[in-house]
């Protein structure tokens, strides 16, 4: 597995997006675990989760406490796995989302992560979503305690524009380590903050790499030169996406979620596969919007 620089730890080219295993339409607690086991098989050495990654009030974090059995169970050694967690955007078990970016409420919700995940520190912390109720400096500016404090190894945010990537940098007085925005063929609006993080040198994670859940299967379909290319390599036009992401610059970490050990066995594969030259101009000019 290549690797890459999340702030000054050395994580794998490809993460694995906990999302999927525990939310709407997730598998059962098995091939769950055995999902998180093939990704770590593989060489996955981050994993991406959230509190607000569960189902129904009732199982609040149930993707962190999914994440921490299968880093208990598994046979090798996940000491330098990086897990990173969210706090910030809330469901109430009816499907809908909302957003506390309160301090109050972030320093509680790492506490229960810290928790749930078993660990005296987590390994990065970041601000999941802006709260428009909240100034954006308060909400970002306790990450500052949590780092002073050892709770967190590392700071990063997500779902940020430009402007607040700045404000953040400057209110964490440098100490911004990554940026998890959404990023795939089928969604280029934060090309923006992507080139801004290669800028300024800090991680830049995509969520829904592949377009999204329900809809990865059909990238190839819908995005016919992912298809073409992907023919000419005998892989799937999945890991050709992920390539050109990690193509687009050298702090891109694509996280894709998975809910099956062979969906991940294969998004893995990405980061060896290289793109020729004219082959990611070709991408390039198939989704420009």
């Amino acid at each position: 597995m290549q690797t890459r620089n999340l702030g000054d730890v050395t994580v794998s080219a490809i993460g694995l997006g906990g999302m999927p295993l525990s939310i709407e339409g997730r598998p059962d607690r098995d091939r769950a675990l055995a999902t998180i086991h093939a990704a770590l098989d593989a060489g996955v050495t981050l994993i991406d989760t959230a509190d607000a990654y569960h189902l129904t009030a009732t199982d609040v974090g149930h993707n962190e406490e999914l994440i921490a059995e299968a880093l208990r169970t598994w046979g090798g050694d996940s000491s330098d796995v990086l897990v990173a967690t969210k706090g910030g955007h809330l469901r109430p078990g009816d499907g809908s989302w909302y957003v506390d970016g309160s301090p109050d409420h972030l320093r509680q919700a790492l506490d229960a992560s810290l928790q749930r995940l078993g660990v005296e520190a987590i390994g990065l912390y970041q601000f999941h979503r802006p709260d428009p109720n909240v100034p954006y400096a308060e909400s970002v500016g306790v990450l500052n305690e949590f780092l002073d404090a050892g709770k967190i190894r590392l700071a990063g945010i997500s779902n940020a524009n430009p402007d607040q990537i700045r404000e953040a940098q400057d209110v964490l007085g440098g100490r911004l380590t990554s940026v998890q925005n959404q990023y795939s063929p089928a969604f280029r609006s934060s090309q923006p903050e992507l080139d801004l993080c290669a800028q300024l040198g800090l991680a830049f994670l995509p969520w829904s790499p592949l377009g999204g859940i329900g809809k990865a299967s059909a990238l190839g379909d819908t995005h016919g030169a992912f298809e073409r290319v992907a023919a000419a390599h005998g892989v799937s036009p999945q890991q050709v996406a992920l390539a050109w992401e990690l193509a687009q610059a050298p702090v891109v970490i694509p996280i894709p979620g998975s809910s099956r050990p062979e969906t991940i066995q294969d998004s893995v594969k990405a980061a060896d596969l290289i793109l020729g030259p004219e082959e990611i101009v070709e991408l390039d000019a198939a989704v420009q919007r």
